[in-house]
């Protein structure tokens, strides 16, 4: 499954193949495809491709080969509404059209959702690395599918004793460019901190309730992430 998600294909030829109608342009630093339905944003060393307004996780970075942008075949299918499969047998990958392209951002994030996610994400974690928002969404996200939390984002924010900017006001702040991007990707699957229901601060807390009594599970940037 590794070699699959990490196999990278020419966006274009595959664009093209699937939507014969598809154009390509270079503007704003990036490829944009236009299709019937479809507007797919590429940009090189980008760690996620943009399609219908929905962010699609590419954890390695959009590549460039000579004069060739390169993506995740299963994330570039992903957005054109296709299918892949790999036939271990052969080490051939095969790629079926969908009836259409990915359901758009609008349709498919909710917005109370990416409103407080995008919130605690720029507060708790707004001088981190993306992998570092993405990971503090994670958690929010985690335990609203955990039973042992509550089952909705607003209501795991706003828990008691959990977040301490949902009891400072400091969620109120409006959140950065990124931010809002890292809730987006998380919210469309892209995950850096696994199982992880907590996160601290090693320096702040260096005896944390989190450290002595869960299962540690990685560190990214400042933040220190448990299961």
């Amino acid at each position: 499954i590794g070699l699959i998600i990490e196999t990278y294909v020419s966006y274009f030829s595959i664009v093209r193949a699937l939507y014969p109608d598809a154009t390509a342009v270079w503007a704003n630093n990036q490829a944009e495809v236009t299709a019937p339905g479809l507007k797919l944003c590429i940009k090189p060393e980008a760690k996620y491709i943009v399609a219908n307004g929905r962010y699609l996780y590419v954890p390695n970075g959009v590549k460039v080969d000579g004069t060739h942008i390169l993506v995740p075949v299963r994330t570039l299918c992903q957005a054109l509404g296709a299918t892949v499969t790999w036939d271990a047998t052969t080490s051939v990958i095969s790629i079926t059209a969908g009836t259409g392209p990915i359901a758009s951002g609008d349709s498919f994030y909710n917005a109370d959702d990416l409103y407080w996610l995008s919130r605690i994400i720029y507060a708790e974690s707004g001088n981190q690395s993306l992998e570092g928002k993405i990971a503090v969404g994670n958690v929010v996200l985690n335990r609203v599918a955990s039973s042992k939390f509550p089952n909705s984002v607003y209501d795991v924010i706003f828990q008691r004793n959990q977040f301490t900017p949902a009891s400072s006001g400091s969620i109120k702040r409006t959140p950065s460019e990124e931010a809002v991007i890292a809730a987006k990707l998380c919210l469309d699957g892209a995950n850096t901190a696994g199982n992880a229901l907590y996160f601290v601060n090693p320096r702040v807390s260096p005896n944390s309730w989190a450290a002595r009594n869960c299962t540690y599970v990685a560190t990214i940037g400042a933040h220190a992430f448990f299961a």
